[in-house]
């Protein structure tokens, strides 16, 4: 019994360490990235699509990505979506690709970058903190319910405190 709370209280830590990692691998820090515009929402097709699932994305220089669609009847969508995104950046449509080029940082820029990390950093330890708490709960409400004994239920607490 405590090892299904235990496994679950991993699973769900590693979940919310994904969950930063992948919000962070979106944040704008100057260099292009493909994480920047992979996760944007394109209409296409009639529904909201990714655009890693319309086009493939690379980053040929330092500070440009290039967007080459899968279908190129999709190339104004996904520049649209780039424009109405809060990415900032102007798609430069070749009729082919979509070139975005990436601006150096301001101060304020970089400063709201900070900002935002930090209120990612702070999201994800609440998290954590939050599925520690509901195993400790699980492992005293198991214990109360003679489930397993207060020796497994202390061996457990520590793990999850681990």
């Amino acid at each position: 019994m405590t090892d299904d709370i235990l496994l679950d209280v991993e699973e769900r830590m590693e979940k919310a360490v994904a969950r930063l990692k992948s919000n962070l691998a979106g944040i704008r820090t100057g260099r292009a990235n493909p994480g920047l515009v992979d996760s944007l929402k394109v209409d296409a097709y009639g529904s909201q699509c990714p655009l890693k699932q319309l086009a493939s994305v690379g980053c040929p220089e330092p500070t440009q990505i290039v967007i080459r669609p899968y279908d190129p009847s999709t190339l104004k969508d996904i520049a649209k979506a780039i424009i109405n995104s809060d990415l900032g950046f102007a798609p430069q449509d070749d009729g082919k690709v979509i070139r975005l080029n990436i601006p150096p940082l301001s101060q304020e820029t970089r400063r709201k970058l900070v900002a935002r990390i930090g209120e990612l950093e702070e999201e994800a330890k609440v998290a954590l903190r939050n599925v520690r708490r509901d195993g400790i709960k699980a492992c005293d409400k198991g214990e109360k319910d003679k489930l397993f004994s207060e020796d497994e239920r202390d061996d457990a607490k520590e793990q999850i405190e681990d």
